[in-house]
């Protein structure tokens, strides 16, 4: 392990985090709801940080507020938990941690709600094709190095199997993993997106769906429809990829992660594109931390950990020390 690694992983916790935080403002939001909210774009924490965001006030399930982050971070932070208390991945250590999770918890989220509802740490699901497990994969990517794709494609379902036993969502899982582990190990773009494209792939190959395998590919058609474009905006990326669907969220962020180089700008362009925004921002901010650590906004993150206090670097710490 070199110092440098070491600040990969931390800048990819923090744009994990930060980029879940900037992104909620607008999750679910389609893109003319993202300019009837933000006529102005989002820039940042639209508003006073702790302060609720508007259009949650009232919100019968939670009143989000301006720098807090979702069960995406909390997540990812659970499966971190578990691997450094284990110093391996597995899915109950797993289950244990997302037991204790508190956010998003509701029938609205029905893969996190029937794990919930089950109360048991080893259960392993066998439906859902939702990106639930790829948002907190990233600790797997930090844990391995990227020439370990079978522990990676492995440690990537354990990850996800408490909540999401789909085809699609184990492949997401597997793909957003390499791309991490590609990304803190110094790859190029070129290289993290095929690393991911093989993660996804072997993880069809091994755990197929009842449709012909389809993850990988969307991987490479979504980067390359967005690599076409000679300027990227929200409005066209929306068109192009409106992040709404498995085969459109991930490979989105994806796609954002090895076409831009700054966490800062994708998490923005993430938010203003709507749709499953956090999700987006927080992946993409992840993979391009871990990149380009000096793009990581770090007003956003010192936001963050004061509304928050998750000790975001102190954890990375423990994580670097593990890899291998």
């Amino acid at each position: 392990m070199t110092d440098k690694i070491s600040d990969r992983i931390v800048a990819c916790l923090k744009g994990v985090a930060t980029g879940d935080a900037i992104g909620k403002q607008t999750e679910m939001l389609s893109r003319d709801n993202v300019l009837r909210w933000y006529p102005q774009s989002i820039r940042g924490f639209e508003g006073t940080p702790g302060a609720i965001i508007p259009r949650y006030a009232g919100n019968s399930k939670r009143e989000w507020c301006i720098g807090e982050t979702t069960d995406d971070t909390e997540q990812t932070l659970a499966v971190a938990r578990a691997i450094i208390g284990d110093r391996s991945v597995s899915h109950v250590s797993i289950g244990r941690e997302i037991l204790e999770c508190t956010k998003s918890v509701h029938p609205g989220v029905r893969s996190l709600w029937e794990f919930h509802e089950a109360g048991d740490p080893a259960r392993i699901a066998t439906t859902h094709d939702g990106c639930g497990a790829a948002i907190r994969v990233a600790p797997v990517g930090m844990f391995y190095k990227s020439d370990s794709l079978d522990d990676l494609v492995d440690g990537a379902r354990e990850a996800s199997i408490s909540t999401h036993g789909g085809s699609l969502a184990i492949a997401a899982a597997a793909a957003t993993a390499a791309a991490v582990s590609a990304a803190v190990d110094g790859a190029s773009s070129h290289q993290i997106l095929s690393l991911a494209e093989r993660a996804a792939a072997e993880a069809e190959s091994r755990w197929p769906g009842s449709s012909a395998p389809a993850f990988a590919d969307a991987i490479r058609t979504i980067h390359d429809s967005i690599a076409s474009l000679s300027v990227l905006r929200a409005a066209d990326v929306a068109v192009r990829c409106f992040p709404d669907q498995p085969l459109t969220i991930v490979p989105l962020a994806l796609a954002l992660a090895t076409v831009m180089e700054s966490a800062e700008a994708a998490i923005l362009l993430a938010g203003n594109v709507g749709g499953d925004s956090d999700s987006v921002a927080s992946i993409a901010g992840g993979i391009l931390g871990a990149m380009y650590p000096n793009t990581v906004n770090q007003q956003w993150c010192e936001v963050v950990e004061r509304i928050n206090d998750h000790k975001l670097s102190q954890i990375a710490d423990e994580l670097a020390q593990l890899r291998h």
